[in-house]
């Protein structure tokens, strides 16, 4: 035989109720034996308690008597056979008068006790399963209606009763063997006391009673049929990638429902508990889901390093502190039956080990009593100042990772905290028991969604781990990077466990945010409908939205939002950036910038600074982190000079050549602004820079290829003209070259500290004599690679190679 209690949703409606026909007649054809326990309809509940207190102020209560009239009314109109109504409606209508009467007293006393309380609940039960009865007797003509008032007996304590199981479980039996040939349809939630005045079985008290039902008959199993696919790895409503289990231990599902898992309450469990009795979650609306099964150990192997993480939205923190609470016998033995006596749930208690403080977890509606009920216990010892007054801290909230394998995964705690700082979540309080099932921790209640997605990600590794991405920027290289993100996403998902997700996209027009995530083949559209561009407010709503693993991308050559990138990162968001302002600009700047990074735990990447999409600055990092010692680095990172200079060659002149250079799009609108090497001092001060040294731009000596003349003409057709009347300054240098079988090289150095960007002819023996077209090159010289330097060549411009540099950083993000 097998309990089956069916909640919330799934006695909500007509067609809800219908699931669960469907779902008896299955198990009923088969001639499976079952008992029903069913809940108040969708609703009700909330709508009685609602009812009782409005009753108590003298408000209007006789609405909501019609709504939960009207409610049952339309189920049965449509469930039942015409000629089995009015029995039914009269019935109800009967509970209905009945209630009426309750508030109607209580309207009058102007007075609502917990006994008149739990007496006014009672009836949402009593009518979804009458009417539940009743409707199933068309069809399994054995169904009978059971009021478990006069079943489930307990004490006084009316809102949350305590049950006595031994008297409980005689009735039960005795009242089954006189009923076996009946199919029971329980009312879930209600009980009674020894004078037989109606108490009720607290939150999940439906569960409860299937469950001691379950345990008085020694059930073959406990089914608790809801509108989930069973108990999920966290909170779907936060977590959109939560997922399904297929079992829990006991113990884990205790630990997951106390600390805010809703599918299942922790005194439902109990009875089952004690007679070793599976329990089966399953989804009404989804009957074929093979559904959660809880019992006594897990038979799967869990892949993964916990079972779940579950959370309590609300709670208030009280500190207690004081010298005087040092080897003080008995004290926290007072504070918490103190606590216990005023009906006080302390959730969560955690105690330094010098004794020094106590801090323990509590909800926020208790919050002044026990402040205050704390100061009258302990009115002596504050007066000597032996304990300090409680200091209270409120909006946080608890997340809780369980699982049975944790005391089997060493680093667990670790990797926690480590995910948690990372997104700057600060962990107020933290508490795990020595069985090493359950890590809890206190966050601040703002921080709730994103902590959930993090932790989720990071413990379960088979998904992917989501990147939100805010972009700045949609000239060539914005655009070629949603391009290649698109192009790569599925490749990410299924390679790497990673998913880029674009949230937010500005230029200097247009911004547009979606947390949701931007369609990256729409986004020019989309974007041309958002809100005026406003980089400081779309910097704002990055940061307002506090999204877990999110990075911001610059991919602009303004000065403007390096101004940001200091806040951007107290914010714990990372930067993967294009722009070389901030970097090389002055080391003071630099330097706060990469320790603020550092110490907020996240990622300041900005491969393209230097070489496009080479790996030059990470390859300088490796060196260095590894413990080489850098003795020499050459490079040339003009594509613009590289191309001029390689194809200075014959007949050609040098103003031609530059001409051709422009025409191709290599250079800028003016050519000056490459040919002055500024650029390219700018990317060897960053080099200079991450491999240790304070260099500034006035330190840097750059050698002008150009004249003086051509430096200051006033347009780019006098500098042209200029460029001209200089052409045999260059042709000189070109003839030199061509005599000595050498190449004019623009080559950048930093040696001994020192950097110096200088026009060089190079012997066929140099690693740069062969350099071809555009590209890039650099040497570094180490303590490893003294006799045969460490060569790095290739593309250092255009839209493609660094957007996939970019790409590149972003997806590294997080993994250092």
């Amino acid at each position: 035989m097998k309990i089956l209690k069916f909640g919330g949703t799934s006695v909500g409606s007509a067609k809800s109720i219908q699931c669960i026909l469907n779902i008896l007649q299955k198990r009923y054809s088969s001639g499976e034996k079952f008992i029903v326990v069913s809940s108040a309809m969708s609703g009700v509940t909330n709508l009685l308690t609602e009812m009782a207190f409005a009753a108590s102020e003298r408000k209007d209560f006789k609405s909501g008597l019609t709504e939960i009239e009207n409610k049952h009314f339309s189920v049965a109109k449509e469930l039942l056979e015409i000629k089995n109504q009015n029995p039914v409606l009269t019935q109800i209508k009967l509970y209905m008068n009945e209630l009426e009467e309750l508030l109607q007293g209580v309207n009058s006393l102007k007075e609502l006790s917990l006994q008149s309380k739990d007496l006014i609940l009672s009836y949402g039960e009593k009518c979804s399963t009458y009417l539940l009865s009743q409707i199933s007797k068309q069809y399994f003509p054995e169904s009978t209606y059971v009021d478990s008032s006069s079943l489930i007996k307990t004490n006084n304590q009316f809102g949350n009763a305590k049950v006595n199981i031994e008297k409980t479980e005689y009735l039960i039996k005795n009242y089954y063997e006189t009923h076996s040939d009946k199919i029971f349809y329980v009312t879930g939630f209600i009980a009674s006391n020894e004078e037989n005045r109606i108490t009720t079985l607290g939150r999940g008290g439906s569960d409860y009673t299937a469950a001691i039902f379950g345990a008085a008959l020694e059930a073959e199993q406990i089914e608790l049929w809801s509108d989930v696919d069973g108990m999920l790895t966290t909170d779907p409503k936060i977590v959109k990638k939560a997922f399904s289990l297929s079992e829990l231990s006991y113990t884990e599902a205790m630990e997951l429902s106390y600390f805010g898992a809703k599918v299942i309450y922790p005194p439902a469990m109990i009875p089952a508990f004690r007679k070793n009795i599976p329990i089966l979650l399953l989804n009404t609306f989804n009957p074929d889901f093979k559904g959660t099964l809880i019992h006594k150990e897990n038979i799967e192997k869990n892949p993964f390093p916990i079972k779940g993480i579950s959370s309590i939205n609300e709670i208030s923190l009280v500190n207690v502190t004081g010298s005087g609470m040092i080897g003080e016998v008995g004290f926290s033995g007072r504070l918490f039956s103190l606590l216990a006596r005023e009906q006080i749930n302390v959730i969560l208690i955690t105690q330094s080990s010098s004794e020094h403080s106590i801090t323990f977890a509590i909800e926020p509606n208790d919050i002044e009593r026990a402040k205050n009920l704390i100061t009258r216990e302990f009115e002596m010892e504050l007066q000597t100042h032996k304990i300090n007054i409680p200091s209270i801290e409120e909006n946080l909230c608890i997340i809780a990772i369980v699982g049975e394998n944790m005391k089997q995964t060493p680093g667990i705690s670790g990797k926690l905290f480590h995910v948690l700082g990372r997104n700057g979540i600060n962990v107020h309080a933290i508490a795990q028991g020595s069985s090493e099932y359950n890590i809890s921790v206190i966050i601040k209640k703002k921080n709730l969604a994103k902590a959930l997605n993090t932790v989720h990600d990071t413990f379960f590794i088979e998904l992917t781990k989501t990147l939100h991405v805010f972009v700045l920027g949609t000239g060539n290289i914005g655009a070629t990077l949603f391009q290649q993100i698109q192009n790569q996403s599925n490749f990410l998902k299924e390679n790497n466990d990673i998913e880029v997700k674009i949230v937010g996209i500005s230029n200097s027009r247009k911004m547009l945010i979606q947390e949701n995530g931007i369609d990256l083949i729409e986004w020019k559209a989309a974007l041309n409908e958002g809100n005026q561009a406003n980089m400081e407010n779309f910097i704002q709503q990055m940061k307002i939205m506090n999204l877990s693993n999110c990075v911001f991308i610059d991919n602009t050559a303004s000065p403007d939002p390096t101004k940001f990138y200091k806040s951007i990162f107290e914010s714990n968001i990372s930067i993967v950036t294009c722009n070389k302002i901030a970097n090389s600009s002055s080391y003071k700047e630099y330097k706060i910038l990469k320790d603020t990074a550092r110490k907020r735990g996240v990622d300041f990447f900005y491969e393209t600074n230097v070489g496009a999409g080479l790996p030059i600055i990470k390859t300088l990092k490796d060196l260095m982190n590894s413990g080489d010692r850098i003795l020499k680095i050459e490079a040339i990172l003009s594509g613009t000079i590289s191309y001029i200079f390689n194809n200075f060659k014959g007949d050609v002149s040098f103003y031609e050549v530059v001409k051709k250079a422009q025409e191709l799009g290599f250079t800028e609108p003016d050519p000056r602004d490459d040919l002055s090497g500024k650029d390219f001092m700018r990317k060897m001060m960053i080099l200079a820079r991450d491999a240790g040294y304070t260099t500034e731009e006035h330190e840097v000596l750059l050698e002008n290829i150009l004249s003086k003349n051509c430096i200051k003409a006033n347009s780019v057709d006098d500098f042209y003209n200029e460029l001209q009347k200089s052409e045999s300054y260059f042709t000189e240098i070109k003839l030199k070259a061509e005599k000595e079988k050498k190449a004019i090289r623009y080559i950048g150095k930093l040696e001994k500290g020192k950097v110096s960007i200088t026009l060089e002819l190079v012997e066929a023996s140099h690693p740069f004599y062969n350099l071809s077209g555009s590209d890039n090159i650099i040497s570094f010289t180490t303590e490893r690679y003294k006799y045969n330097p460490l060569v790095i060549k290739g593309p250092g411009a255009g839209a493609e190679v660094t957007a996939a540099g970019v790409f590149a950083d972003l997806i590294n993000v997080g993994t250092e």
